[in-house]
């Protein structure tokens, strides 16, 4: 854990505290296992969305992403009859494949990531509703999956199944950030890409693999969230997720510049965010505030990043001129050369 991830871990338990003392109902184990229910749901968004930021790149797509491949899925199980387990690898390699061309477009086509993406937040809303006639895709009444149910929707000794899946996608992803070429390489993207293309890595091949890989745990996180909802209306679903995924980022440690981050914070920013919204809840603050709160939280983000950032430059400025200093001898202790004039004569 990095200093900034044991500040977040400090404050998560600071808040938990506090909203436990206002609001006892807090530690109800129903109230736990639904948040970290929602924990599991919004950090497996979060941590797609971690990837493509580590390469200075952005995805705002994810919320409308979540609305399509929800509604394919249930349609492809509950009208087409598909089974599930053919149903959900193809949702599957659909979002990577959607994140494949996310990343071509930016790679080969020198497009921004924003552009890219906002336009694709627009159209996969829109085919979303089309697809359903702007109308709900839904189970029908009675229509169980036991297993698939088991495994979106289900809990294991009274822990929900999406937060299980949570810590393992979370170990997977922390292995391949922080402890492999590819990670080092995503990391050295962020930090300058130009010199990263110079020193040899094939940048545009790395940022394109962020993007798959924030595609597929997306269509991951769409699976989970239909199960969860069991009824999807496109024109709704889905709606400003991206800004969870990008808070919880930003709050975990993520720039948005690109090339700083952790995956352990990432997941402690999901905590955060959600316990928050708990205490929204449990408050009675009227949900319209929600996004008042997501926004503030993001700003709070940013500028800590910021001032971080700045702090960490001072001390560097400083530490250099120290050592500087350190270098550079004494002139009483420097030897006396005799003047050649005064040796000759």
């Amino acid at each position: 854990m990095i200093k900034k991830d044991l500040g977040l871990l400090l404050l998560i338990v600071v808040v938990g505290i506090v909203v436990a003392i206002i609001n006892p109902r807090f530690l109800l184990p129903i109230n736990l296992a639904n948040t970290a229910n929602l924990i599991g749901l919004f950090g497996i968004l979060s941590i797609g969305q971690a990837y493509v930021i580590i390469t200075g790149g952005i995805e705002l797509s994810v919320g409308s992403l979540v609305a399509l491949l929800g509604v394919l899925f249930v349609d492809f199980v509950a009208v087409q009859d598909m089974p599930w387990m053919l149903a959900l690898p193809l949702i599957l390699v659909l979002g990577a494949a959607i994140g494949a061309i996310h990343g071509w477009l930016i790679t080969r086509l020198n497009l921004q990531p924003f552009v890219v993406t906002l336009c694709g937040l627009l159209i996969y809303r829109g085919a979303a509703r089309f697809y359903t006639a702007d109308g709900t895709a839904g189970f029908a009444f009675g229509q169980n999956f036991p297993d698939l149910e088991f495994l979106t929707a289900g809990r294991l000794y009274g822990v929900p199944n999406t937060f299980i899946a949570l810590v393992i996608i979370s170990v997977v992803m922390w292995v391949v950030l922080h402890r492999s070429v590819f990670g080092r390489y995503l990391y050295a993207i962020g930090k300058n890409e130009e010199a990263a293309r110079y020193s040899g890595i094939r940048t545009g091949r790395m940022v394109m693999s962020a993007y798959v890989i924030c595609g597929l745990l997306t269509a991951l996180a769409a699976i989970y969230f239909a199960m969860y909802t069991r009824s999807i209306s496109p024109a709704s679903h889905g709606q400003f997720y991206e800004l969870y995924a990008i808070a919880a980022a930003v709050l975990g440690g993520f720039s948005l510049r690109g090339g700083e981050g952790s995956i352990v914070g990432v997941v402690l920013g999901t905590v955060l965010l959600q316990e928050l919204q708990n205490l929204v809840n449990l408050l009675g603050i009227p949900s319209s505030l929600n996004f008042a709160v997501m926004g503030g939280v993001i700003l709070i983000g940013v500028l800590i990043d910021q001032q971080w950032n700045a702090i960490r430059a001072q001390r560097r400025l400083v530490s250099a001129a120290r050592q500087t200093e350190a270098r550079v001898p004494d002139e009483d202790k420097l030897p006396v050369v005799a003047n050649q004039d005064q040796v000759g004569g």
